[in-house]
């Protein structure tokens, strides 16, 4: 059942999510009443977690298997010095069709029983913690006042963003995600010197139960949504190619392209922000990926003008990659587990021209022949389905392929496109099989359901 209340949005946020969700050709597919219930389980499941964590393996450093033992003795270790009591059974299960996926089952709502010592974190850190983080302290926004290290406290999110930093209560909206113990004082959380830094309140009864992944394997295993290792499958990076990721940041799906590739080749990473190109380059240095070549840059400027320029880095001469990959900045929607969203209308609404800008420097910088892949980690048709249909529209060379693996559901009705093309696109929809009381399905293909939303196309230029 439901512990959360539905996701908080804006009054015209919902309205206009509704309206996608109730348009024309979804009514004629499935009829206003379920298209209402899909709808509102929606808006339910956003504020919950996923039933499942899904940790990509480093195959290209190990085997599977070989991963696994090491990250079950790993956690069974973690397990036995945070909860000794609860035995050290840690189940990992590999993917049935997905080769470097390993999936941990997320136990919760678990029985938890609020005290009366409070903690209270931002809905960012609450979000963390339903996923398995403990709380670091940059997220704490209240704590009793005189809270000291050792004292056990209840956690909760701050849903609307209303607590003032410092408070040593909060009557607000608020939401409770488990109970942890102290491992800083209230003096050294809010010293106004030096920000604090480093873990918190570390939890011991979260709601959800997930292992946290804080220095585990750093170099074997990485945490990624389970779409977002798809995307990695569909895009279809061979060795030896030349590939751009334009959108790279924090480069999980970088680092993933080039293990798939046995680090032969080159993947070209860009990103407009400093500070997240490091990451990328922290994150392939881990990974021992060596083909990543990443670059500050903005990628709707990244075509060059000279056609003979002959420079390693961004801007690149047209058809300069065998295949691009264009994670679009998006509304972020299909994020779960999201308590509250403050994005406006206005909002949400501008990212399709911003999309369409990077789509068009995309297919000028693929090759004939290449393969380009859009995703996004939205739920709404403009930056998905309407994207796809402008993009046939607009570029006679493109043409959509098959998805493989394909483990989500078929597109969204409602952009014109048919239902041979909308079974071409990759459509990862929670609300279409979220139900918490559902245990007589396979763990593997409840896993494939229970995913946050997100979309993935696949185009070939002729």
């Amino acid at each position: 059942m439901p512990v959360f209340p539905r996701i908080s949005l804006k009054p015209e946020v919902t309205e206009y999510l509704k309206s996608i969700f109730l348009n024309k050709e979804v009514l004629a597919v499935v009829g206003q009443q379920e298209a209402e219930h899909r709808f509102q389980k929606l808006l339910t499941c956003l504020s919950h977690p996923p039933s499942y964590t899904c940790v990509r393996a480093s195959t290209h450093l190990a085997p599977l298997e070989e991963i696994r033992h090491k990250l079950q003795e790993e956690l069974k270790k973690q397990q036995m010095c945070s909860s000794p009591a609860e035995g050290a059974s840690v189940q990992i299960l590999p993917h049935p069709r997905i080769p470097d996926v390993l999936l941990l089952p997320v136990d919760g709502p678990r029985p938890v029983k609020q005290l009366s010592s409070e903690v209270l974190v931002g809905a960012q850190c609450g979000n963390a913690v339903l996923r398995g983080a403990h709380v670091f302290a940059p997220g704490i926004i209240a704590s009793p006042k005189y809270m000291k290290v050792g004292d056990v406290v209840s956690v909760f999110s701050d849903l609307e963003g209303r607590c003032t930093r410092g408070a040593t209560s909060f009557q607000g909206n608020k939401v409770f995600v488990g109970n942890g113990v102290a491992e800083m004082n209230r003096s050294s959380i809010f010293c106004a010197d030096e920000p604090a830094r480093g873990v918190g309140v570390r939890m011991v009864e979260p709601l959800y139960q997930s292992p946290s992944f804080d220095g585990v394997l750093p170099d074997l295993v990485f945490l990624q949504n389970l779409p977002s290792v798809v995307v990695g499958h569909v895009l279809g990076p061979q060795p030896g190619e030349r590939i751009l990721d334009m959108c790279a940041a924090p480069g999980g799906k970088t680092c993933h392209i080039a293990a798939l590739m046995g680090d032969q080749g080159v993947v070209v990473a860009l990103d407009r922000i400093r500070n997240k190109i490091d990451r990328i380059s922290q994150n392939a240095q881990m990974q021992h990926l060596q083909s990543i070549k990443a670059y500050c840059f903005n990628s709707i400027q990244a075509v060059s003008s000279d056609p003979a320029q002959k420079s390693e880095g961004p801007p690149f001469p047209p058809e300069s990659f065998d295949r691009v990959l264009l994670d679009a900045p998006c509304s972020g929607l299909g994020q779960r587990p999201n308590m509250a969203s403050t994005s406006s209308l206005k909002e949400i609404c501008s990212y399709p021209p911003l999309q369409r800008k990077l789509f068009q420097a995309a297919v000028r910088l693929l090759k004939k022949g290449g393969i380009l892949v859009y995703s996004t980690c939205t739920v709404t048709l403009a930056e998905n389905e309407e994207q796809v249909a402008w993009a046939l529209d607009m570029f006679p060379c493109l043409t959509m392929q098959s998805q493989e693996p394909h483990i989500g559901s078929e597109g969204m009705p409602g952009a014109g496109l048919s239902p041979e093309q909308l079974r071409l696109l990759q459509r990862f929809s929670p609300e279409l099989s979220w139900d918490y009381t559902e245990t007589s399905t396979p763990l593997s293909s409840r896993a494939d359901k229970d995913t946050i939303g997100f979309f993935i196309a696949k185009f070939m230029k002729n």
